[in-house]
């Protein structure tokens, strides 16, 4: 039976030990470890991660692997050096600064890195030993990223999801990183990869695009024949576990022993763990400043400020922790009087209890994070508003902005604007708190944890039964022998060969492409055999056809179908063809050639071609963009076709096509057995459509295609062709 695999750095239960040595299971109380909760406690499945704990004792060690097992986790277990170099070295101090765009405090450290790569082994080594053919893996986090592709090359065909709970930077951020590449190439390896908001993915896409040169259609990443799909998936809470804590005698309880603490004045929340991307010091400023601005609010108002302990045995958080202190200490002296406290300091954790009670009392929540990935903070905030009193002050910068938009949206940096929203908020009437609190609410209530969990894993679903329908296209080696066993034994073949990208790679330079040894081998083979016609079908222009390749046996199709050369005749063009419009359609594509440098014009008889395969990546899939957009009508005007290839634009005649000039030779050829079409671009879809339906039909790379087949690149090509010259051959020696 199929089952799912979660894999994330840490299990849901952390094991701690007590200083007598017996072993200790903590539940998390974390959003990931609640909303998985109710899946990887189903039938077989099974979490993979690190207990929290490194063990020196064996039997330790026994104990707490039984003990997880029977519990459905399968542990990691990492030495204290890996955990220094893995988990606080390349996760937190390379990772974490640069997807947060603090990237001042990376470090790159080759040691970290070396250490990554061996840790993200360790727990694919983990999840292979463990993992059937049908089950389903997802991978989270950026502790593992390199994960997904790890897997992929130990098992090719399994079902991968990986989801980013932090932010994705920007291209001109992540490519500071010098193992950028390495980490894309780690995530691919998956078959869906989500982010929290569009923004991520779309920096994702970008990184991609610019960085491992693959583009993208509508968020669909082609590579190595396989379809991932990139997309994003917002997390949620888990509404009634902080709506019902919110209600329940204890925390009704605690709040009234708080409020009675407080006495009778407004105030506002803020938690936080203790990191520089949550943006603390600069709130305690704001802070400062609002009562400076607003001394009616002094004695009136008071800040909650409960800040999670987090790695302050580190450098740059002993310094934000120092500074901490000091703001709330100069505040406090600052502001303070014997009956008033401005801020409620607490340098701690709390149980969900006394945090559902500060929920409660708040009558602002004040989450203003310089970067977040989502940020749980303001949803907890507002499933705990039973009244519907209060107000969110929300940064734009946490993605939780994106769904949450009733709440008073901020930018961090922009200290007086935040300070004016803390007005709006205190002040804000009843009647208009209740409106947007119910708004959110209503989202919340919808797009919960265990609606994310439903989501992703549905869509991976889709993904995997999409690829599984594409792979039917693969050729296999039993497809193969069929073909080359049909071509053998036939009494008449026609052979519809594309030249680029199916004979020969791509060349950044078009002229550059000529056919080698190899190839004119290939061709001069199959031309010579008795009743078989090769036709070399391209874009290419038929004087370079010529001079390449006119002293074999070939017959040519030239210009994506404008000129043709049968056995015996001349070139002719198919049609009565007018060029005139080049006058017009020259100088629109010399002005985008003489804005995009290293891209070029190249002209033939009835077309004009814009190359861009040198030009940086990014500007010229917007520059072809551009192109197309500025031709779309004029073209339709002027009867004019506009083509897009690899790394090409094509603008020609709108009745030539391949699929035309190829049906010349079908029509002539008619009592033929044996017709096979291979092409590597979109121009050659009309080909495969002109085909009768018993041809052989077959896409290079693109698995998106109206071909029958699909082979790999230009070499399982000619492999193909050898092996049918040679299986004709052996059968006429028989």
């Amino acid at each position: 039976m199929a089952r799912t695999i979660i894999v994330s750095n840490r299990l849901p239960v952390k094991v701690q030990k007590d200083s007598k040595g017996n072993l200790h299971y903590k539940p998390s109380e974390g959003g990931l470890a609640t909303g998985l909760g109710s899946v990887y406690k189903q039938g077989d499945n099974v979490w993979v991660g690190w207990p929290g704990l490194y063990f020196t004792d064996e039997s330790n060690k026994n104990e707490a692997s039984q003990r997880l097992k029977e519990e459905n986790m399968s542990p990691v277990f990492l030495t204290e050096e890996e955990i220094r170099l893995f988990y606080e070295g390349f996760s937190n101090e390379t990772l974490w600064p640069t997807f947060h765009y603090f990237n001042q405090y990376a470090l790159y450290k080759k040691s970290y890195w070396v250490e990554y790569k061996k840790v993200n082994q360790k727990f694919c080594d983990q999840v292979v030993a463990i993992a059937n053919p049908d089950d389903t893996i997802w991978v989270h986090d950026y502790q593992l990223m390199l994960l997904p592709d790890m897997i992929r090359q130990k098992l090719a065909d399994a079902s991968i999801g990986f989801f980013l709970h932090i932010p994705f930077p920007s291209f001109e951020v992540f490519r500071l990183l010098p193992w950028r590449k390495e980490l894309l190439d780690g995530v691919m390896g998956s078959d869906l990869i989500g982010f929290h908001t569009y923004d991520d993915m779309r920096h994702f896409l970008s990184a991609v695009s610019r960085i491992s040169f693959l583009g993208n259609h509508h968020g669909q990443i082609m590579r190595d024949r396989r379809t991932i799909v990139v997309d994003s998936f917002p997390i949620g809470i888990d509404y009634d576990k902080y709506a019902a804590s919110a209600a329940s005698p204890t925390t009704l309880s605690r709040e009234v022993k708080f409020r009675t603490s407080l006495g009778d004045q407004k105030l506002m929340l803020s938690i936080d763990r203790l990191d520089y991307s949550k943006g603390i010091p600069a709130r305690l400023q704001i802070f400062d400043i609002f009562l400076s601005k607003h001394p009616e609010y002094q004695g009136k108002v008071s800040l909650l400020m409960v800040v999670v302990p987090s790695r302050d045995n580190v450098e740059n958080y002993k310094s934000l922790k120092e500074e901490v202190d000091l703001l709330v200490g100069r505040i406090n002296g600052k502001y303070g009087s014997m009956n008033w406290t401005p801020i409620h300091y607490f340098y701690r954790s709390f149980p969900l209890e006394d945090l559902s009670a500060f929920y409660r009392m708040a009558d602002v929540a004040l989450v203003t994070p310089m970067r977040d990935g989502m940020n749980l903070v303001c949803k907890e905030f507002v499933a705990s508003k039973l009244d519907k009193r209060g107000v969110l002050i929300l940064s734009e910068m946490a993605g939780a902005s994106k769904e949450l938009s009733e709440a008073i949206i901020v930018n961090p940096n922009d200290k007086h604007q935040v300070v004016d929203a803390i007005y709006e908020a205190l002040t804000m009437p009843e009647d208009e708190q209740e409106e947007h609190m119910e708004y959110m609410q209503d989202t919340l209530k919808k797009f919960n944890i265990h609606h994310w969990v439903k989501l992703f894993l549905g869509r991976l679903d889709q993904v995997k039964e999409k690829q599984r329908k594409m792979a039917t296209k693969v050729m296999d080696i039993q497809m193969k022998e069929d073909m080359i066993d049909a071509f053998a034994k036939s009494r008449s073949r026609l052979l519809f060969l594309d030249y680029d990208g199916t004979l020969v790679p791509f060349n950044n330079d078009p002229q550059q492409a000529k056919p080698d040894k190899q190839l004119r081998e290939i061709l001069k083979g199959l031309s010579e055999l008795e009743n078989t016609h090769v036709v070399v079908i391209s874009g290419r222009d038929r004087m370079t056809l010529e001079k390449w390749l006119g002293d074999l046996n070939l017959e040519f199709v030239g210009e994506h179908g404008v000129w043709v050369r049968m056995n015996g005749e001349e070139w002719k063009t198919i049609e009565t063809l007018d060029a005139s419009w080049k006058q017009e359609i020259g100088p629109i594509l010399e002005m985008y050639a003489d804005k995009t440098p290293r891209s070029f014009i190249e002209e033939k008889d009835y077309s004009l071609v814009w190359h861009y395969r040198k030009v940086e990546t990014g500007l010229g899939e917007l520059r072809a963009r551009e192109i197309i957009s500025h031709l779309k009508y004029l073209s339709v005007n002027m009867n004019l076709q506009v083509l897009e290839g690899n790394k090409v634009v094509e603008i020609k005649n709108l009745e030539v096509n391949k699929g035309k000039a190829s049906s010349r030779w079908v029509e002539r050829h008619k009592d033929t057995d044996f017709i096979m079409a291979i092409g590597d671009d979109w121009t050659d879809e009309d080909t495969f459509k002109a085909m009768p339906e018993h041809a052989y039909t077959i896409k290079v790379g693109d698995l998106r295609s109206g071909a029958k087949y699909s082979v790999r690149d230009y070499e399982a090509v000619r492999s193909l062709l050898e092996n049918m010259q040679g299986a004709l051959k052996k059968v006429g020696s028989v």
